[in-house]
């Protein structure tokens, strides 16, 4: 089964040429809970949006406080990248990337901002420019973004909101929830920002910053419309659907509440034509807290693995089974030599429960194979010829050239 829809696109600007770099560069901020402890500037805002819930009134006090938090990130790419760097296997987060529809500020364009370049400038052949967002995590340089926004380099060029370009190095990428880690070396004073404690609830303000079509800082405004979205594009996470306007160039920026707390790093919109309509999402802050940490310590994330293709229970699949009330998920495929093969699961099989948890969807199933350690064990309830069955499963390691090709799990 393929998760791709295209109405799902990227929030990266794809650029075939330098030209327009500097004037592209811009960014976003996301926090680690082990790595920042709180907001921090070199002359702080005395800001409304810290003793309330806030309100329209209380943005420009709030996009003040932030604002130098948020970076402008920029990669050097394969050309190819920019048509396929979201593909099954690449980046779950962004299910259709460039191969959704051409971004509206494409290259040849005028673009506003300094340090154009004129054509003796461009770069070789079958080489892009992707321009995303970001934010910095940690006074001494650490900063987050999206993975899709750096493809396949391990360095990239981050502008501050002085207008200032720094070297990064690019510490950890995870496609898998579609975040990466960079490091700026130099300096120790850069203003931060912290990942929120807790998820926001449906209806909260919400802030989000980014590069909005390579203008420039940009802030936009509007409310959590919805928690734990399941989009089934490939990625096990659920995503925080927020209705403020992101847009391409966006990927990687900050979504806030309203005391300057992270509460998503924006990734997604959904859009039939590529542009806004005021329905994005947004990774939330329990999953950066999760990875972060790890692409810090080891520039990967550890995750278990089943080698299995499964598909959520629908109800025209709970009727065929004669069960309409059947919930879980549905093995659609067997990975040969993987671990649910040497274990006896089978096409067919319906999963409904794991170590004896009961699951909803493949989403659920993906989320407790992957927060298992390789090497462990987890037991499989399920209906096989519409009869009860079980089996146990020893986790392998998942690694990122197999995360997530196709639904392999």
């Amino acid at each position: 089964m393929n998760h791709r829809n295209p109405a799902f696109v990227s929030l990266r600007t794809p650029l075939v040429t330098a030209a327009f770099t500097s004037a592209l560069l811009v960014s976003a901020s996301l926090v680690s809970a082990s790595l920042v402890t709180g907001l921090a500037h070199a002359q702080p805002v005395n800001s409304r949006a810290d003793h309330g819930n806030g309100g329209p009134g209380e943005f420009a006090d709030l996009a003040e406080k932030v604002g130098p938090a948020v970076i402008g990130v920029n990669a050097k790419v394969a050309a190819a990248a920019d048509d396929d760097d979201s593909s099954p296997g690449q980046s779950p987060g962004d299910s259709s990337g460039p191969n959704g529809p051409p971004d509206q500020d494409a290259p040849g364009k005028a673009v506003p901002g300094p340090g154009r370049r004129g054509p003796g400038n461009l770069p070789k052949l079958g080489e892009m420019t992707s321009i995303g967002s970001g934010f910095f995590i940690s006074a001494d340089g650490y900063a987050v973004t999206n993975n899709h926004v750096l493809g396949g380099s391990d360095r990239a060029d981050v502008r501050t909101s002085d207008n200032k370009v720094y070297k990064a190095k690019v510490l950890g990428k995870d496609p898998v929830s579609d975040l990466a880690l960079l490091k700026v070396d130099g300096r120790t004073d850069f203003s931060y920002v912290k990942l929120a404690d807790q998820p926001p609830r449906t209806g909260d303000w919400v802030l989000a910053a980014g590069n909005s079509f390579g203008l420039g800082n940009t802030v936009t405004a509007g409310i959590v419309s919805a928690r734990a979205r399941d989009l089934e594009t490939g990625s096990s996470e659920d995503f925080v659907q927020i209705d403020a306007r992101i847009n391409r160039g966006d990927s990687g920026g900050p979504s806030f509440n309203t005391h300057g707390e992270v509460i998503g790093v924006n990734s997604l919109i959904f859009s039939p034509s590529g542009g806004s309509v005021g329905v994005a999402f947004a990774i939330p802050a329990d999953t950066v807290k999760t990875v972060i940490p790890q692409l810090k310590d080891k520039g990967s994330v550890t995750r278990g693995w089943m080698g299995a293709q499964i598909q959520s229970i629908t109800p025209g699949i709970a009727e065929s089974l004669g069960a309409n009330n059947l919930h879980g998920a549905v093995v659609v495929g067997v990975q040969t030599g993987g671990p649910a093969a040497k274990a006896g699961l089978r096409r067919g099989d319906v999963i409904t429960s794991v170590n004896d948890e009961p699951i909803k969807s493949a989403n659920e199933l993906t989320k407790k194979v992957y927060a298992g350690a390789p090497g462990s064990s987890v037991k499989l309830s399920m209906l096989r010829d519409n009869a009860p069955n079980s089996l146990s499963v020893t986790l392998g390691q998942l690694a990122q050239s197999q995360a997530p090709a196709g639904l392999l799990k």
